[in-house]
Parts: C-alpha cells; structure tokens; sequence
C-alpha cells in the first residue's frame, strides 16, 4: 500500500470565491480526490486545510460542505501548531501582509494569492523576511497555466514570432453597479480604503504575464480612471466606488516590445474570451485568451487592401489557424499548487516567489504613479 504523507495547510480566506472555488476545492481537494500528489520517493502527499477566517457561520458551512472538521477563527493558535507546514493567504488584499508576517514568524512555508501587499514596501519586506526566516514562498501566478497562454508560451520558445514587436491585451467584462442587478464582485473592489482597484489587482498579473512569456518590463505609461463612481453593496446600500474601475498601461519591454493592455470592469464583452492578447512579430502572429490561441504565419498572410467605398469580403478570423492542446491542460491553479507543494517537500525548482510578487506590485504602484503625474515611469531592479 502506497504510503500517505499529510501536510497541514493553513487556508486562510477559504470563505471567498477565488480562496474556495479555485484553491480549496479544485485545488487542494482535487489533490485528495486523486489519491494525493504523487513524490519521487513512492509515497503520496495528502493536504490536511486547516481552513481559518473571521466569520465562524461561513466557515462550519465550507466544512460542513467538504466533510472537513478542521478550521478556525484563531489564526495565531493555527500557526502555532506545530503540524502546519504551509500557511496560504486568499483575503482580502488589506489583511494579507500583517497575516503573511505573522505565518513568517511561526516558521511556516508561505503560499499567497497577489497583490502579496497594498504598497512595494510592505511586499518588499515580507520577501526579505521570507528569505531571512529561512522558509519556502510562492505566488500564485495562475494566468501562466491557462492553456491559451501555455499555447502562447511554447510559440514563443518554439521561436515562432521571429522578432516579437508587439503585444495588446484586452481583459474584462461590464460588472454590475448592484442596484437592479446584484454585482458579480465583492464591494470591497471598488473602494480604495479596501485595498481596491483594478491597477493594485491586475497590473500584477500583467506583470508576471509579459515577464515570464515576454521580457520584463522596464517602463510603464498609465491612465487610470473610475468610470462608474457609485455602486451598491451586498446589503443594498449605495455607495462611492473611490477606487479605479478600468486602466489603460503601455507597457515597454526589454528588446523593444511594446505592450499595450486594457483592463476594465466597466465593458461590454465583444471579443471572444473575457482576455485575449494579440502578440505580432516579423514572421508571424497569435491570439491568444484563456483557452484558445491561433496564429497566422507570415506565408499565410493575406494583403488586405483599405477601400472603405465597398463592403469588406474578407473573413478575417477564418484566415487564423488553431494551435492544437497538444497535451491534457489540467486546473491552472491546482497545477501551480502542486508545483509549490514539490518545492516545500522535495526541494523542486519554483521562481514564482514573493519577489515576484513584489515586481508585480511594484509595477502597480508606477502604473499608479504614472497616472498620477501624467508621465512615462521606468522600472527600476528590485534589490534583496
């Protein structure tokens, strides 16, 4: 009999749609669900959530829900306990540092969703605190596992593009004020004193995107707005949305590339992924969004020619060619957790650490800044 190798796992913000839907249930239950996750030695390693919150009713119901006995209002006591390795932080983005700094204290493997903190200093020294306690820390950087940017990747290492010369990204959907329809987001997203805002959550993940797959980034120009400036919340009363609700970055890469990426929770989807990026490059181009990415190679191109006194008899998208899976996609999320799980237990290679984060968070707060000012802002090294 294959033997099994518990693992307690601090969750903290399992009450949440991202903490229960993608990390608790489709990740580390799934994990379960298959026996555990297989290790070098023979052996199965069997997640134990100790599942932590502040609302006592919300947590029995998630417990009750999975036949999980094991949660807490006391995070101090649960970080205490010396059969928890991991501690993963899915809270709101204000709660995060001080909860991260305190599992670093207790010696526990950090695991954490972004923005790691509301400002770079504070992800800064969370980092350095990580590295100086001697323990393992990752981010959860779920974008690089959608199978249309895993698509997106291999054309790129496969050298597909020739010379990449652009990048435009096009992210969100209309999210409702609530008034005569319930908002599809937490209120908490659009105020400011939260820790909302579309740059503090999404410039991260632009970040890691165009770093990992592309070049890092070395200058960012922004404006940054709040189109809808009252919304409602969860119990039906209005109130001023003081956060941003919609970004427009341009982004300079290493080697030249310029990317441009829209975000905004304030438009009406007419494309056909709720994010798409169209990369262009000498020999060829893609698009590429959450599961699909096609490509148009540079013999394939057609010439079209601008006469805007006739309709237009070009099927423009049938003139695209389908990248095939070519593989079996698994959850992106429980493919990173697994990742992170090997490097705390068998020392495997992981780069998603909170330094990363804090690059993230970095560029958020310059794309911040540059909206502030009205001005280009390079990017500067971050230094351990």
């Amino acid at each position: 009999m294959t033997a099994r190798v518990p693992i307690g796992i601090v969750m903290n913000g399992v009450t949440g749609r991202m903490g229960y839907r993608q990390h608790l249930v489709r990740s580390l239950l799934a994990i379960r669900e298959q026996g555990g996750l297989p290790l070098r030695d023979g052996s199965r390693l069997w997640p134990e959530p100790v599942l932590v919150g502040r609302n006592e009713a919300k947590l029995r119901d998630v417990a009750d829900r999975h036949g999980l006995t094991d949660w807490t209002t006391d995070l101090d006591a649960a970080l205490a306990r010396p059969d928890v390795s991991i501690y993963f932080d899915a809270q709101v983005t204000s709660e995060r540092e001080k909860a991260i700094g305190l599992a670093v204290a207790a010696g526990k493997h950090i695991y954490t969703e972004k923005p790691t903190a509301t400002t770079l200093h504070g992800a800064v020294e969370l980092a350095r605190a990580a590295d100086t306690a001697g323990v393992r820390h990752g981010v959860v950087q779920d974008k690089l596992f959608l199978p249309g940017l895993r698509k997106l990747d291999r054309l790129v290492r496969g050298g597909f593009f020739g010379r990449i010369l652009s990048v435009r990204g096009e992210f969100g959907y209309w999210v409702f004020e609530g008034d005569w329809q319930e908002a599809q987001r937490p209120s908490w997203n659009y105020r400011a004193a939260d820790g909302g805002g579309i740059v503090v959550d999404m410039f991260p993940h632009w970040h890691y995107v165009l770093e990992q797959i592309f070049a890092p980034v070395r200058a960012v120009t922004a404006h940054v707005t709040t189109h809808i400036p009252r919304r409602w919340a969860e119990d039906g009363q209005p109130y001023d949305a003081t956060a941003d609700d919609a970004a427009y970055g341009i982004f300079e890469l290493d080697g030249g590339v310029v990317a441009q990426i829209n975000s905004s929770w304030a438009v009406r989807v007419n494309r056909d992924e709720l994010v798409e990026f169209q990369v262009d490059g000498t020999e060829g181009s893609a698009v590429a969004g959450l599961r699909r990415c096609r490509v148009q190679h540079r013999a394939a191109t057609p010439k079209p020619v601008w006469n805007p006194d006739l309709p237009s008899t070009d099927d423009f998208r049938a003139q695209w060619q389908e990248v095939p899976d070519n593989e079996v996609f698994d959850n992106g999320f429980k493919a990173q957790w697994e990742m992170f799980l090997r490097h705390v237990v068998e020392d495997a290679p992981y780069t998603w650490d909170l330094w990363a984060g804090a690059r993230g968070v970095q560029l958020a707060e310059l794309g911040l800044q540059s909206a502030r000012e009205g001005r280009r802002v390079e990017v500067t090294e971050l230094r351990s």
